[in-house]
């Protein structure tokens, strides 16, 4: 669930701080960028904690862990240049501007309508604007706002042709995507990690993503494989 406690010395420097329904409502209520967002797209301005707070924790830190696994399987060089901060930060809170999107379209059991679909879109602008007035860094607010994104500039929220999809917001994009494919959602049940791969596989000949960042994610979950079975050796 969201944090509801006090936050303790660990939270006072964990993304978890931002996570409690206290803060969620006060940051709210200090932008009113949020209402105006959502009033773009028709929708009131409404906080869905009790339909979210599982789903942020639970994706959030498999995210999380996905894109560490990544940054440890690159080569070297370019290991060097990830902001591993920046990403875990990101990756754990990338999905917190779904605390607006309603339940009935977040949770909802089948394909989404086009005006539905531009609702949920609002959620990677909607997390930035709930964040963006705290002492999170700029950087993990940019991979918050762009987690969407990719190489080819086909993603959401639109950008300009300056826009840099740069390695961290590679390894943001695609930990959330594989996380996103392999979990089991309302609209779908959970897809199996070759078939996951697969499409992931596509955005590399799109060249929406780094070949060597795809590299590392197949290698993390090979490891993952590997280590389930000689875990399972032993039991």
């Amino acid at each position: 669930m969201i944090n509801t406690l006090q936050n303790d010395r660990f939270e006072s420097s964990s993304p978890l701080r931002y996570t409690s329904e206290f803060s969620i409502r006060k940051l709210t209520q200090a932008n009113p960028n949020i209402e105006k967002i959502l009033a773009s797209v028709n929708t009131p301005l409404t906080l869905n904690i009790n339909g979210t707070n599982d789903f942020i924790q639970k994706h959030g830190n498999d995210t999380k862990e996905i894109a560490e696994g990544i940054v440890e399987n690159l080569p070297f060089s370019l290991k060097q240049k990830a902001n591993l901060k920046a990403i875990q930060d990101a990756a754990y809170l990338h999905d917190i501007g779904k605390v607006f999107i309603p339940n009935e379209i977040l949770n909802k059991a089948g394909k989404l309508t086009p005006q539905e679909t531009e609702i949920m879109h609002t959620h990677s602008e909607l997390g930035y604007e709930l964040l963006k007035n705290t002492d999170i860094n700029p950087r993990v607010l940019h991979l918050i706002k762009n987690h969407h994104q990719n190489a080819q500039k086909s993603g959401y929220p639109k950008v300009d042709n300056k826009f840099i999809a740069d390695l961290d917001l590679q390894i943001v994009s695609i930990a959330d995507k594989y996380s996103a494919l392999t979990e089991k959602r309302s609209y779908k049940p959970a897809m199996s990690r070759e078939k996951a791969l697969t499409i992931i596989r596509n955005d590399v000949r799109e060249g929406k993503l780094n070949p060597l960042v795809f590299n590392a994610l197949v290698n993390y979950t090979d490891n993952k494989i590997l280590d389930r079975k000689v875990a399972n050796s032993f039991s």
